[in-house]
């Protein structure tokens, strides 16, 4: 019985902060046609993301591109089909690693800084300020930070396209000497227009979870600095898990109404 009830209280607090979260993405977004309120904080939020992000996501795209082409590579050339390395790059890139990468750098850079900002404020109590001046902290400090985040991760999925693409055209090309016309016929043969737009989907709902899990995370953190750190660490690892959720329901969801093309 002990151990039934302990179960119970665990399961409805994960319910109890799973609604918390609801409630603060539903509130955030209530207001967003409201964009003179939060518009210049949303091209500040923009402005942070991008710089954080766009540096770690060439040096991360860059070697994984020559790693799929590696791996995926060294069979195709005992096969005899070492142009088919650039279907495989292409493939997995555009699919997979850049909505994946994007979110994931969104979370680690920009949504950290995100949880400590709004936890900070949350223990100096500026969001019980705000409301004493009648102004909505979700409003004012989550809205324009969703928007920012899925708005940037959308912005970095093509560029980790790009680079992958680059470290894997100088493992094919320079280093195995596979003809560039072959790599980028190989590489555009099995990529659809539909390929690119669930991926910049993918981005885009990924790069937004971020935002609300980090801003959720620090509006309702313990009133203490050990707070925001714990706070930070929980917001980081729970955004994982919930893209990595959402992946597969989307990939899943794509596969069954469009699948693979075949050769």
């Amino acid at each position: 019985m002990a151990l039934t009830g302990y179960v119970g209280r665990k399961a409805g607090g994960v319910l109890g902060q799973v609604g918390e979260l609801f409630v603060i993405v539903l509130e955030g977004l209530r207001r967003t046609w409201d964009i003179r309120t939060w518009w210049w904080e949303f091209v500040a939020q923009c402005w942070f993301l991008a710089r954080v992000t766009s540096v770690p996501v060439l040096l991360v795209s860059l070697p994984l591109g020559a790693t799929v082409a590696l791996q995926v590579g060294e069979l195709a050339w005992q096969l005899g089909a070492s142009s088919a390395t650039g279907s495989a790059v292409f493939v997995g890139l555009v699919r997979e690693v850049a909505p994946m990468a994007s979110a994931l750098l969104i979370a680690g850079a920009g949504g950290s800084a995100m949880t400590s900002d709004i936890g900070a404020r949350h223990i100096r109590d500026e969001l019980a300020a705000m409301e004493v001046m009648a102004v909505n902290p979700i409003h004012r400090l989550v809205t324009p930070r969703m928007w920012a985040a899925s708005t940037v991760a959308v912005c970095l999925a093509p560029l980790v396209i790009v680079a992958g693409a680059a470290g894997g055209y100088f493992f094919n090309v320079i280093i195995q000497g596979v003809t560039p016309g072959a790599y980028f016929d190989g590489a555009l043969s099995l990529v659809v227009t539909t390929d690119l737009i669930v991926t910049l989907f993918k981005a885009w709902i990924f790069g937004f979870i971020a935002a609300a899990v980090s801003c959720y995370m620090g509006m309702t953190c313990a009133t203490s600095p050990v707070g925001v750190g714990r706070a930070v660490n929980k917001a980081t690892v729970v955004t994982f898990m919930l893209v990595f959720a959402m992946n597969y329901v989307i990939t899943a969801i794509y596969f069954l109404a469009f699948p693979p093309k075949v050769l």
